[in-house]
């Protein structure tokens, strides 16, 4: 358990989420996620390292990696609407509906057998990559008007399915605002803010349901674990600066490119994950 540990484990450990925690933030700022892709292995790896119960130990990664994205979303959006790259229209009429997703995402995640939703998750990545790979960035987007229908299914959508694998739904939302017209800048941005949303009420959602289940994890608030939360934080909230001013001052084109390679690789791990299961 945690508490044989000598300081050499504890500085090791530490080093592994401090160095983890730097291209977790720059991405969230370049690419308007939240990171929980990367973040969520790492912190099972280390969790799992350390001795904690097996039973929950996956439910404390997801749930301490939306504590994670919390401020780390703030500092991304923040830097993102000093470039006017943040639609708060959008945010607003995704916004109710993205948060009912992430309450019944995150009680659906108590007794999930993930399996199908990693491959599910998997190849929808995978469309979008090839989206973003193939289309070509227009000067001026013609956006689309989102009615009501779409926005309470592509919202409930994006919360439903960000809440069990503790992301900020930045790999679902951004290719969405990009299909319905927005610039890949504002659709960056706009998604950060939407993030917020998702791991404000799923950090939340995963501390009550630790309390309720009465986990007795060590240095944590139900599903959050503290120590990881303050050696993270800072680094992302940081590195998320530096990756939002990133991406105005890269070209479109590129930005796109980029981000299909990203959920190119992201579609290609989790592809790998279903298949271990």
């Amino acid at each position: 358990m945690i508490e044989h540990l000598d300081i050499n484990q504890i500085m090791f450990i530490s080093s592994i989420m401090a160095i983890s925690a730097i291209p977790v933030g720059f991405m969230a700022g370049l690419f308007g996620i939240g990171g929980g892709l990367i973040t969520v292995p790492v912190l099972f790896y280390i969790f799992n390292l350390v001795g904690l119960n097996q039973t929950f130990i996956m439910h404390l990664a997801v749930g301490t990696s939306f504590s994670i994205i919390i401020p780390t979303s703030v500092i991304s959006t923040m830097t993102h609407m000093k470039y006017k790259a943040v639609d708060f229209k959008i945010v607003k009429t995704f916004g109710l509906f993205v948060i009912l997703g992430v309450i019944l995402g995150t009680i659906f995640a108590a007794n999930l057998k993930t399996a199908n939703l990693i491959l599910f998750f998997s190849i929808m990545t995978m469309f979008f990559a090839l989206i973003f790979l193939t289309s070509k960035e227009k000067i001026n987007p013609e956006q689309k008007k989102i009615n009501l229908f779409f926005r309470i299914i592509l919202g409930f959508s994006s919360g439903f399915l960000s809440a069990p694998m503790g992301i900020g739904g930045g790999i679902i939302n951004t290719p969405i605002l990009k299909m319905f017209g927005y610039s890949i800048n504002t659709a960056i941005g706009s998604s950060a803010a939407i993030g917020f949303l998702i791991a404000l009420v799923g950090a939340l959602g995963f501390i009550i349901t630790g309390n309720y289940l009465d986990i007795e994890a060590p240095l944590s608030i139900g599903f959050v674990n503290i120590p990881a939360l303050f050696i993270f934080a800072p680094i992302t909230m940081f590195m998320a600066k530096v990756g939002a001013k990133t991406v105005h001052k890269v070209d479109r084109k590129l930005v796109g490119k980029l981000f299909g390679i990203f959920l190119f690789l992201v579609s290609c791990r989790l592809f790998y994950e279903y298949f271990k299961i």
